[in-house]
Order: C-alpha cells, then sequence, then structure tokens
C-alpha cells in the first residue's frame, strides 16, 4: 500500500508528518510521492494564515476527482486546521475519510481501521494530553534530524491560533531529548534542530530544572554532533545565556532566528508580544557583541489592525538597524477566535500591499549586501540534496544557515563540502567545491 503525504506549514509540522510516516509504514504503507498512485492520502495543515487555509482548500478540491476514479482511496486531513475546524472540514468535503487534530496522530493507524470497518467518515481532535511518542519517525533525512523539546505554546499572541489548536505549553524531559538525540548520532545524524514554539522558555514546566542554554549545554556536550541549531525563539525571554553558550560551543551555529513581528511599540503591545522595540534592539546589540558573525532572521507582519503609515516606517527603521540576513514578511491575515480578529481596521488593502512592497525592496536589498560579504570566500557547508537552480546542482547550508548553490556529485549529500562562493543572490548563493 503506498502513503502520500503532503505538509503545510512549519518545522513543528514537518516532525509531525515525519512521525505520520512512522505509523503508517508498521501499517504496511510505503511513502509515495505520486499522489495519483496512492492508496492513502494525508494532508498535514497549516492555519497560522488565511492564505494558508485558503490553499488547503483549493488542494482538497482537487482531490474530489482522485476519489471519483477510485472511491478506495482513504483521504487524511491533520494538523492544525484539522484542530480548528474539526467537522467543518467533512461537511465542506464530504469524501474526506478521516480528520484528525494535532493531539491524534498516535491515533491515526486505529481511526484508519475503522473507517475501513464502519464505512463513516471521522472526525478527531480531543486532547487526550501529552504524546509521548514525539521521537518515534520516518526521518526525510539520514544525516539531520528535527528534535521537539517542547510542544504547544502559552504565549497566546493577539493575531495567533497556535496556543488554540497546539494547545498549552509542555517541556519534553531533559534525559528524552539526550537519549533521543545520542540514538540519532549512533545513526550517523550529524546535524539537528531543536524545535518548539519558544524554545526559550524551555523546561519551566518540568520538574528537574533545566533552562534552554542548560540544554543547549547538555546538547552541545554529546560527541559527533557537528551541528546544533534551534527555533523558534521568542525575544521577551531571550537570555544572554543563550548567547554565551552559542560563543562558547563550536557546534552551536552562528543563526539565531528571533521573530520581530513589528517595530512600532504600540503594535507590538496590542499584538501582546510583552517586549519593545527597545529591548530587541538590545539583544541584537548583545548578540553583534558576543558573535559578530552570527545571521539573524525574523518574522515580520505588516498592516496590524490599528496599524498606521507611522506604525510601519518605524517597522522598516527596525529592519535598517537591525539588517536582518532574512525576513519572512506577511500582510496580517486575521484567524477567528483571536483577540485581533476583532480589532477594527481602518487601513485599506491596498495601503497595506504598498507597505509590504515598500519592506520586501528594503529587505531584499540588505539580504542581497549582505550576502556580497561571502563572495570570494570559502565556506563549509552541509550538503543536503539535489538544487533546483539548474541540472547537476546540489544544495547546501553553511553554518549561518544560507543556502549554497554548487555542481557536485550526488555522493556528497550528507557529508560536509568546502565551498567558494563565487555568485550573490538575495536569497542564495552560488559556489564552486575547492580541495
Amino acid at each position: 500500500m503506498k502513503a502520500y503525504i503532503k505538509t503545510f506549514g512549519c518545522q513543528m509540522n514537518e516532525n509531525d508528518s515525519e512521525r505520520i510516516m512512522y505509523l503508517l509504514e508498521n501499517e504496511g504503507y510505503e511513502r509515495t510521492y505520486d499522489i495519483a498512485a496512492s492508496d492513502l492520502i494525508v494532508i498535514n495543515t497549516c492555519t497560522v494564515r488565511e492564505k494558508a487555509k485558503n490553499k488547503l482548500y483549493g488542494h482538497i478540491g482537487n482531490l474530489k476527482i482522485l476519489k471519483s476514479k477510485n472511491r478506495d482511496i482513504l483521504i487524511c486531513i491533520g494538523g492544525c486546521t484539522a484542530q480548528d475546524l474539526k467537522e467543518k472540514l467533512i461537511e465542506d468535503f464530504p469524501f474526506v475519510d478521516i480528520v484528525f487534530g494535532t493531539h491524534n496522530i498516535a491515533e491515526l493507524p486505529e481511526l484508519i481501521n475503522r473507517r475501513v470497518s464502519t464505512g463513516k467518515s471521522i472526525c478527531s481532535i480531543e486532547n487526550n494530553g501529552f504524546d509521548p511518542d514525539l521521537f518515534k519517525v520516518k526521518r526525510e533525512y539520514d544525516f539531520k534530524a528535527f528534535v521537539p523539546i517542547t510542544i504547544g505554546c502559552d504565549n497566546y499572541c493577539s493575531y495567533c491560533i497556535v496556543p488554540f489548536v497546539r494547545g498549552n505549553e509542555k517541556s519534553v524531559e531533559v534525559k528524552k531529548i539526550i537519549r533521543n538525540i545520542e540514538g540519532l548520532v549512533s545513526k550517523g545524524v550529524i546535524e539537528v534542530t531543536l524545535i518548539g514554539q519558544n524554545v526559550n522558555s524551555y523546561g519551566k514546566d518540568l520538574n528537574e530544572a533545566c533552562t534552554f542554554s542548560g540544554l543547549l549545554e547538555k546538547v552541545s556536550d554529546i560527541k559527533g554532533l557537528k551541528r546544533i541549531r534551534f527555533m523558534t525563539s521568542h525575544p521577551k525571554d531571550f537570555s544572554r545565556s543563550v548567547i554565551d553558550i552559542i560563543k562558547n560551543r563550536d557546534n552551536l551555529v552562528g543563526h539565531i532566528h528571533l521573530p520581530l513581528q513589528a517595530g512600532s511599540n504600540k503594535i507590538l503591545k496590542e499584538m501582546n508580544r510583552n517586549y519593545t522595540r527597545e529591548d530587541y534592539l538590545n539583544i541584537i546589540e548583545n548578540i553583534r557583541e558576543e558573535i559578530p558573525d552570527c545571521s539573524i532572521t525574523t518574522d515580520i507582519i505588516v498592516g496590524f489592525p490599528g496599524e498606521e503609515r507611522d506604525d510601519f516606517l518605524e517597522t522598516l527603521d527596525m529592519v535598517r538597524k537591525v539588517r536582518f540576513n532574512r525576513a519572512f514578511t506577511f500582510i496580517y491575515s486575521p484567524r477567528e477566535g483571536t483577540r485581533a480578529s476583532k480589532i477594527k481596521d481602518y487601513i485599506l488593502s491596498e495601503e497595506k500591499k504598498k507597505w509590504f512592497k515598500e519592506l520586501l525592496e528594503n529587505q531584499n536589498r540588505i539580504s542581497y549586501e549582505e550576502n556580497k560579504k561571502f563572495a570570494g570566500k570559502k565556506f563549509e557547508v552541509l550538503v543536503e540534496g539535489r538544487s533546483k537552480k539548474g541540472a547537476n546542482l546540489l544544495e547546501g547550508r553553511m553554518e549561518n544557515n544560507t543556502i549554497v548553490n554548487f555542481k557536485g556529485e550526488e555522493k556528497l549529500i550528507g557529508s560536509f563540502a568546502r565551498v567558494k562562493i563565487n555568485r550573490v543572490k538575495s536569497f542564495y548563493l552560488m559556489g564552486k567545491i575547492y580541495i
């Protein structure tokens, strides 16, 4: 039997899809990347933005054709949108067989068996508590892995639906994380990414006290682990101790993803972000002082309810001051059930689009200028796979998370290569292997 999985959204969703594939393999399924050849389709959804939901609805609608050709295909919708919309997904798409929430991944095999035996569509979205099987995954790569250290979120940013669909924050026990990573390294993994909605708040709910910087230190001690990444960090509790441990440990990479979201204190307050632009700049100053070559990436929302031109200009000012290596930028999208969705918004969509364009132009220029600093220099790159930029090209990642494309043989995938940068783009680099 063949299983096809389509993943939308963040690294947590990618990790969830790896968990789903592990469960399906145990039930006798083999993964396929050809949706038309599949016996079971899983769509792992994202609900962070309205655009993601609309894209999902279009994707599900297209599955009706497959279902009409083969009524035995099982269509399963999971993830954050499933948790949010529940039975409405089956109401809107009666050909969907199973809807399962973010807390119900471990139930999927049983749900499949029940669907086959009863012939009735199923919706399972109950929060059954902490799932102990977070580390049972079918990994996409042999040489790198996502490692969840927290699930859920307690921050309740006014625009964000995640706490409502992922639940309250729970930390994974230190011993379980270390034991899991040691096992991964013994199987050839050389890079891990510690993931959570806010990794900085790790350990606050554990009986055995451990801070995030303390966890980083323990993970860094694991022999054979070449690179350690983490995301996402929240500025409100980003500690100096995290900077210190990155500075002093060679296998902790020089890349920090630190979502700004807005540069106006008025908007940050409305967003319930619990820090000011001054707080954020102070963090950046500390990072630059201790880790001068550290790459800093961010998320920015344009057009939040109540945001005016002057507020946007403060965000633009922050972009120019910080000089992010890259920014993931979005026009505000209301999510039903959040506090921000109830705030009156007077700014026209056309005006927001102008701001968004202005932000992109500034950030793209800065990204290009920052990348130009790498031209002519040599870097160690972890080769991750084939590149989409051209035939015979490989794609790798520098320590600071910058993508590099270069010619090379497929046998290099999963290993480090020394690459000299010879061409620069805003979002990636081109290079040549040297010995």
